[in-house]
């Protein structure tokens, strides 16, 4: 009994473009049957809940510099972070979204150093100081 060797066939410069071209048609066909992205816009980001004013939020405020949105479930870190800046002008340094099985998302946004959170909160409404 002979072994069987396999020749392998050198491919010549022709058959590796027809081979990339090839591979290059059919991603492009699997991209059109992918579902479009949707676009977000930036005034929805902050829902209708807006900010958060709990007792533990407003620790927050005070303790961390935080300030507690819910915002829409779609909604992602940059929306997030672009609109804040949009709407209130202070500068985010850090968003955190815990994941939850609800419809809304509680989003804890970070600002930077040179911004107070109590000046942005009293600034939106979400506390109230007393001035004497």
């Amino acid at each position: 009994m002979a072994r069987k060797v396999k020749k392998e066939a050198l491919a010549s410069p022709k058959a590796e473009a027809k081979a990339r071209a090839l591979k290059a048609t059919k991603a492009v066909l699997k991209a059109i049957h992918m579902r479009p992205q949707e676009e977000k816009s930036l005034t929805t980001v902050p829902s209708s809940s807006g900010p958060l004013t709990t007792k533990s939020a407003t620790k927050k405020i005070e303790d961390n510099s935080t300030l507690v949105f819910i915002v829409d479930i779609k909604a992602d870190k940059h929306q997030i972070k672009q609109a804040v800046k949009k709407l209130y002008d202070p500068d985010v340094a850090k968003v955190n979204i815990p994941t939850r099985t609800e419809q809304e998302k509680k989003t804890y946004i970070q600002l930077a150093a040179d911004y107070d959170a109590l000046d942005v909160a009293n600034k939106i409404a979400i506390l109230e100081t007393e001035t004497s």
